[in-house]
């Protein structure tokens, strides 16, 4: 259906996990567009969305909702990773582009290399279509057949301090610091942490976490979008290392490596 209300202004959000009150509202995220994150943005009844294209990635998963979202009436669109920082809004407002559009979009003037910022003002003008999106959910699944857990997390935000301390966790998020704060990071004294490079990008703000983990003796590897789908576990642990910290080196990793043979060697560790 289509509503009438008066319009909210643009909400801003450096993860769409964590989402103030944007019902009706044009949402600017730091998140990827893959299908996850577009289910979140139906469930929050938003009426446009930008999110960041991640590179786009192994067979497009970084924008894959924005099909999805335009089946439901909804304008969608990303910004490139060329342009703008993953995880961070006040970057993508400040310089970032948008890369992809779809046709909900585009009829409101939305379309590739437009500025963000120009293009949020723009979806203003966008209908107010309610849809429901397939449930789909994050995973999270623990094997424990090695001296260290293995933790694979369709999420970063599904990181358990308490159960996830010591073990080897596999992520399926961007490797990018959430609104470029280093104690977001993960939320648990891991081992060691798989990620997605998100592409690298831009002032390689796709792996910003790997430095950052770094400084908590934490090993950390991002997996390299083209080889992975951004947003699941399973895939990162099958993709290959694009990036390293200083302490994954010392254990071994290296860019080029099949990440699995590398984390599960990390998992027999003592």
């Amino acid at each position: 259906m289509t509503d009438q209300v008066a319009r909210p202004p643009c909400v801003v959000a450096p993860t769409i996990t964590k989402l103030p009150p944007c019902a009706g509202a044009v949402l600017v995220t730091g998140s990827h567009g893959g299908l996850y994150a577009g289910r979140l943005a139906v469930l929050a009844r938003i009426r446009a969305v930008i999110f960041h294209d991640a590179a786009v990635g192994l067979d497009g998963a970084g924008i894959a909702s924005l099909a999805v979202l335009e089946r439901l009436g909804i304008a969608a669109a990303a910004a490139s990773h060329l342009s703008c920082r993953i995880g961070d809004t006040e970057d993508m407002l400040a310089r970032g582009r948008i890369s992809h559009a779809n046709a909900i979009a585009g009829a409101c003037g939305v379309e590739p290399g437009m500025d963000v910022a120009e293009a949020a003002a723009r979806l203003e003008t966008a209908p107010h279509h309610i849809g429901e999106m397939p449930e789909i959910a994050e995973g999270r699944l623990v094997q424990r057949d090695a001296a260290r857990p293995l933790v694979l997390i369709d999420s970063a935000s599904l990181a358990d301090p308490a159960q996830d301390a010591g073990a080897v966790v596999v992520t399926g998020s961007h490797g990018g610091l959430i609104g470029g704060d280093p104690t977001r990071a993960l939320n648990a004294a891991a081992f060691a942490a798989a990620f997605n490079d998100a592409g690298i990008g831009i002032d390689r703000a796709g792996v910003g976490r790997l430095t950052a983990l770094d400084a908590r003796g934490i090993a950390a590897i991002a997996i390299a979008a083209s080889t992975a789908h951004i947003g699941e576990a399973a895939s990162t642990l099958a993709g290959t290392i694009s990036a390293i910290n200083v302490t994954a080196r010392r254990l071994g990793a290296d860019e080029g490596m099949p990440a699995r043979e590398v984390l599960l060697a990390w998992c027999a560790l003592p």
